[in-house]
C-alpha cells in the first residue's frame, strides 16, 4: 500500500458559483452558541447552520449532544441537495488568499497526509483537550466531511510557489467578504501537471507545522482509525479518510499577533508594592502613550491608569538553550505571573486571561479601566521561527501563545470522507 503524498488533492466541496458569499462563515471555535445564532439570523445558507449547528435547535441545547451533530449532518446534506454546494468531480488542490486591510497572505487548501500527521512529519506545538477533540471527532463521524481546515505552516517551496504565482493570473471560483471585512478568495488547481508539481514538491519537505487547528488535525487521526476498522478489508489506503483538510501556508506570508495577558489581582499586594517586586527582575520605565512592546523581552504593563515599559534586568534563557523557555510569554509567566502573582498553571488559573492583539492596547485599558482586571501586560509577539524551534525540539508552547489572523473561513472547502 504506497503512502499518500504529504500535500494531497481533494474532490473538496464548495460553494457553488455565486453562493460563497452567504455561506462562508468565521470558524466554529471563535463564536459562542449566541454570537452564532445572531449572525446567521435571515442566512439560510451560512455555513454557521453545520458548524453551529446548535443555532437551529432550542436555546440552551447543550453543544455536544448528538442531536447537535445529526443537525450539522441534515443541513450540510440539504446543501449538498440544493446544489448550493458542489463536489470537486476529481481531486485538485485550491489556491485561497485571505486579504485583511494591507496585509495579503495567499497559500493552498490540501489534504495532509494523516499518516505524515501520526509520523510527527507535521509537527505539533500544543496539547489538546479531549472533549474539544472528541467534538471534532463527532462532527466529522456525523457530517462525513471535515469541514473546518487546520493551518499548516511551511518553509517556502519554489515549485509550489510557480504554481499559485500562475493560478491566481486567472479569475478566481470566488471572491468574498467574511467578517472582519476579510476577502476571501478561492481558485481551483485542476491541470494535471499543476497538481503533480505540487504533490511531488510537497513530499521534498522533511517537515512542515501544524500552526493552527492542532484539534482539527488529532481528530482526523482519530477518525482515519475509525474509518480503516470499519472499513476492514476494503480499505486501500487512498481514500480521502486519509488526509485531513488544511490551509497551508508559506511561513513568510504569515503574521502571528502578540497575545496579551490580563490578571484580576495583583496576589495581595499594593499597586506599589507590586511595582517593587517586578523592579526586582526588571527595568521598569514609566511611558507617557501605551507601552507597545518594539522587540523580543520587551513588555508592556498598565497598572492605575498608567503604562510601563519592562525590559528584564536578569539574564533570561536563549533558544537554544530551551525555545520554551526562551519564549517572551514564558519569561513573563516565570518573572511575573508565577514568582510575583503566584498564578503557575495559565491552562487551570482563573486569575488570568487572554487578549488576542488585533483588538489593540485599548483593550487592554478597557479591561483594567472597568475594574474588572487589576493589571494588563503586552508582549511582543511570538514569531514563526520561534514556533518551528518549539515544534522541532518536541515541545509545546505555553497556552495561548500565538494569535493569528486573520482567521480562515469556514464553508470554503469542505473534504468529504469518501
Amino acid at each position: 500500500m504506497s503512502k499518500l503524498p504529504l500535500f494531497t488533492p481533494i474532490c473538496g466541496i464548495r460553494p457553488a458559483k455565486g453562493k460563497a458569499q452567504e455561506i462562508i462563515a468565521p470558524p466554529y471555535d471563535v463564536l459562542d452558541s449566541e454570537e452564532a445564532r445572531e449572525l446567521a439570523k435571515g442566512k439560510p445558507l451560512s455555513f454557521l447552520h453545520v458548524s453551529k449547528a446548535e443555532i437551529d435547535l432550542p436555546p440552551g441545547t447543550d453543544v455536544h449532544a448528538p442531536a447537535v451533530y445529526e443537525k450539522a449532518a441534515e443541513n450540510f446534506r440539504k446543501m449538498l441537495d440544493q446544489g448550493v454546494l458542489v463536489r470537486e468531480k476529481k481531486p485538485c488542490f485550491y489556491v485561497y488568499r485571505l486579504q485583511m486591510g494591507q496585509h495579503i497572505q495567499t497559500g493552498l487548501m490540501v489534504g495532509a497526509c494523516v499518516d505524515d500527521y501520526d509520523a510527527n512529519r507535521i509537527r505539533k506545538h500544543e496539547f489538546t483537550r479531549p472533549v474539544k477533540e472528541d467534538d471534532r471527532v463527532n462532527q466529522i463521524k456525523y457530517v462525513k466531511a471535515q469541514t473546518g481546515p487546520g493551518i499548516i505552516a511551511f518553509k517556502p517551496i519554489p515549485e509550489i510557489d510557480a504554481v499559485i504565482k500562475k493560478t491566481v493570473k486567472n479569475a478566481p471560483e470566488f471572491s468574498a467578504a467574511g467578517q472582519g471585512g476579510v476577502i476571501h478568495t478561492l481558485w481551483v488547481v485542476s491541470d494535471d501537471a499543476d497538481i503533480k508539481t505540487i504533490s511531488d514538491a510537497s513530499e521534498k519537505q522533511k517537515t512542515v507545522y501544524i500552526a493552527d487547528g492542532h484539534h482539527r488535525s488529532a481528530a482526523a487521526s482519530r477518525v482515519k482509525k475509525f474509518m480503516v476498522a470499519q472499513r476492514g478489508s476494503a480499505h486501500t489506503g487512498t481514500e480521502p479518510y486519509n488526509v485531513y483538510l488544511a490551509a497551508a501556508f508559506p511561513v513568510n506570508e504569515m503574521k502571528i499577533w502578540d497575545y496579551n495577558r490580563v490578571v484580576k489581582d495583583l496576589n495581595g499586594l499594593s499597586p506599589e508594592q507590586f511595582l517593587a517586586k517586578v523592579k526586582e527582575s526588571f527595568d521598569v520605565k514609566e511611558t507617557a502613550g501605551q507601552a507597545k512592546p518594539a522587540a523580543r523581552r520587551e513588555f508592556g504593563l498598565y497598572l492605575g491608569g498608567k503604562w510601563y515599559l519592562l525590559k528584564p534586568a536578569v539574564k533570561t534563557p536563549a533558544m537554544q538553550e530551551d525555545p520554551v523557555k526562551a519564549l517572551d510569554v514564558s519569561v513573563l509567566s516565570d518573572l511575573v505571573l508565577d514568582k510575583v502573582l503566584g498564578i503557575q498553571d495559565l491552562r487551570k488559573s482563573d486569575r488570568v486571561d487572554f487578549v488576542g492583539g488585533i483588538r489593540g492596547l485599548g483593550e487592554l485599558e478597557k479591561r483594567v479601566n472597568s475594574g474588572e482586571m487589576a493589571a494588563a501586560f503586552a508582549l511582543f509577539a511570538t514569531t514563526l521561527d520561534e514556533l518551528i524551534s518549539v515544534a522541532d525540539d518536541n515541545q509545546v508552547m505555553p497556552p495561548k501563545s500565538t494569535w493569528f489572523e486573520p482567521k480562515l473561513a469556514d464553508g470554503v472547502v469542505s473534504n468529504p470522507l469518501l
